[in-house]
């Protein structure tokens, strides 16, 4: 069972309109908090969640043991928000824009070499990137429907990922940008980092036509009971996992 743990919650605001830490939902589950974006939540086809900074996991070491340490948690979490049963498609995250296309039935979990996002138009599948410092763009067609999840820190953004992907699914899904719903998660931000980021993805998505955006206008490196921030931890520290996926 859930043992959630509400955190207040206040009306829903759009990425050109102030926000603070409190304004988003969160539950702890049996033992790792996971948090969920109202304007997600809104939709009835899919799943979501971003899984916050696990207490009393010792991620001081590289990333591949941080992510191990986290692997047990992150899946007893997945099974509480009901993905239990669902493969997990994940990008390797090199910093790149390459998008992965899954427009077939997948078995079993799989991790995309060279890619940073991934898009798809199938259910029951659940889209990971994992994220620390760096924004997950969570785009949603609710038409179609289809989504993609995307990884896009400073170099991402400067490629562009996040309109790469609306680009993808509009290619192979028919998606329409007019119609999708884009979700920043929290990310590292001014004045802890030089470049505003979250900025720049919320341009490129209007620019791609995309007239729903909404930003978490939280930063990472501020709160880092909450979340882990590689750069306010110099590197030594675990990872967020961010989950999409179609009902």
């Amino acid at each position: 069972m859930l043992a959630f743990r509400r955190r207040p919650r206040l009306p829903q605001l759009r990425s050109n309109q102030a926000r603070s830490n409190k304004q988003r939902l969160a539950f702890v589950t049996a033992r790792a908090p996971v948090e969920f974006f109202p304007a997600l939540t809104a939709i009835n086809i899919c799943r979501h969640a971003f899984i916050q900074r696990v207490p009393g996991i010792d991620v001081s070491k590289d990333k591949a043991e941080a992510l191990k340490a986290l692997d047990i948690i992150h899946r007893e979490a997945r099974r509480e928000i009901g993905m239990a049963d669902w493969p997990l498609l994940t990008a390797q995250q090199i910093h790149g824009n390459k998008i992965a296309i899954v427009d077939l039935p997948v078995a079993g979990h799989k991790e995309f070499g060279g890619c940073d996002g991934v898009v798809t138009n199938q259910k029951r599948i659940a889209l990971g990137i994992h994220v620390a410092d760096c924004c997950a763009v969570y785009i949603v067609d609710p038409k179609t429907p289809a989504i993609g999840l995307a990884h896009s820190g400073k170099k991402g953004t400067e490629q562009a990922i996040a309109a790469k992907a609306i680009e993808k699914m509009g290619e192979h899904f028919g998606s329409d940008p007019a119609e999708l719903i884009v979700q920043l998660s929290p990310c590292i931000r001014p004045p802890h980092y030089e470049v505003d980021f979250a900025a720049n993805i919320i341009e490129q998505c209007r620019a791609a036509g995309v007239k729903q955006i909404h930003d978490s206008g939280v930063c990472t490196a501020c709160d880092t009971e909450h979340y882990y921030s590689y750069r306010a931890e110099k590197g030594k520290t675990g990872r967020m996992l961010a989950l999409l996926g179609l009902k």
